[in-house]
């Protein structure tokens, strides 16, 4: 349960750096365009494309700048493996990606893998805000990949 006097306003390192490993792929895909492309087109989805935008930046924030002070310090090993398994899970997309592999699991991959890694991060932080937050971008951020790219 939501409670706010159980959060404060503080830095997690380890929400950055999460989010850094997830956009680290983005940022080369910006300067380094795949063989077949298909992820630079015009959205189908540009209200859906803005509600995903505004709720990573609402994800973000939460994840780096809010602390749950009745939450453990440390997050769990197996916490820890499940979240740094879908972040290879995702870079394991982009790399077939970058071979041309653009099917529907790829897509997905692209799009589910990072969510539940921010999801799993949020819940292992005890952190509802950036899991109300981080629920959301994947909603909207699976519509529009559903829309744009497999249906």
């Amino acid at each position: 349960m939501f409670h706010a006097r159980a959060y404060k306003i503080g830095f997690d390192c380890g929400g950055l750096l999460l989010f850094a490993a997830v956009m680290a792929p983005n940022f080369i895909w910006f300067v380094v365009p795949a063989p077949r492309d298909i992820l630079r087109h015009t959205s189908a989805t540009p209200a859906v494309d803005t509600a995903a935008a505004v709720f990573q930046v609402i994800m973000v924030a939460a994840l780096c700048g809010i602390k749950n002070i009745e939450g453990s310090k440390s997050i769990r090993r197996a916490l820890l493996v499940g979240i740094a398994a879908l972040v290879a899970l995702y870079y394991g997309g982009w790399s077939l990606y970058y071979t041309g592999t653009t099917g529907t699991a790829v897509i997905l991959d692209l799009c589910i893998a990072p969510c539940l890694a921010f999801l799993l991060y949020a819940a292992a932080r005890k952190n509802a805000p950036a899991l109300a937050a981080a629920g959301l971008f994947t909603a909207s951020h699976l519509l529009s990949s559903a829309v744009n790219f497999i249906f």
